[in-house]
């Protein structure tokens, strides 16, 4: 739409990504990047004026760290457990940057423990730092084989079928709110945050609700050890 535009700069762009300079540059809607869900839908699954749930001797419990360098994400912890088919998660945490990645991981191993959690699944985040960050503390750290968009994929049906229960911390409801849905040159989806947004909070639950389905798997691991 700019005429001082060089055309040779429109063909590179549209090259690279033909969906977002068609959006930058001739005035196109982008069709390569759909809402993942609903806010009406995250609310939905928000026990109102719950924040969080004290450890219960009725409960086991799974944790799910998405560790961070402490310059500019926050590092989150999510804990949860299961009731039949529902998943609950009853304590969701964040350690706003700037932070001391050491002390935030003091301060999630012994969140950690009070839940009667030994092993904490997590994002394969700085190769072996966060293991050994936990270890230190008595906390055995296991990096998920699942990758991010695919803990969001698996997180949809639980949203949709209310089969998930989230505290009521309206960070956590504006970022799955937010999440994204893109669509590569290849065909591929990927589903993550807006550009220039955060998705810590709701990648913690999302790995939470991963690891309290899959907590039989996780329970044999356990006693191995």
């Amino acid at each position: 739409m700019n005429p001082t535009v060089k055309q040779s700069i429109v063909d590179r762009a549209i090259e690279r990504d033909p969906a977002a300079a068609a959006s930058e540059y001739l005035a196109e809607f982008r069709n390569d990047i759909s809402g993942f869900v609903s806010r009406e839908v995250v609310q939905a699954c928000v026990t109102v004026g719950e924040r969080e749930r004290p450890w219960s001797a009725a409960h086991r419990y799974v944790g799910f760290v998405d560790p961070s360098g402490g310059s500019s994400d926050s590092m989150t912890l999510a804990i949860g457990h299961r009731e039949k088919d529902m998943t609950i998660a009853d304590v969701v945490r964040e350690i706003a940057a700037p932070f001391d990645p050491e002390s935030a991981t003091e301060e999630f191993a012994k969140l950690l423990k009070s839940y009667g959690i030994s092993r904490v699944t997590g994002d394969r985040y700085a190769g072996q730092w966060c293991a050994q960050a936990f270890q230190k503390r008595g906390i055995t750290y296991e990096p998920c084989d699942t990758p991010k968009s695919g803990l969001y994929v698996d997180l949809l049906p639980k949203l949709n079928s209310k089969t998930i229960r989230l505290p009521d911390i309206p960070k956590l409801v504006n970022q799955i709110a937010a999440l994204e849905r893109r669509t590569s040159r290849g065909g591929k989806d990927s589903i993550d945050h807006p550009p220039a947004g955060h998705d810590d909070v709701a990648n913690a639950v999302a790995g939470l609700a991963h690891c309290a389905v899959n907590r039989r798997t996780f329970s044999r691991q356990e006693l191995r050890i």
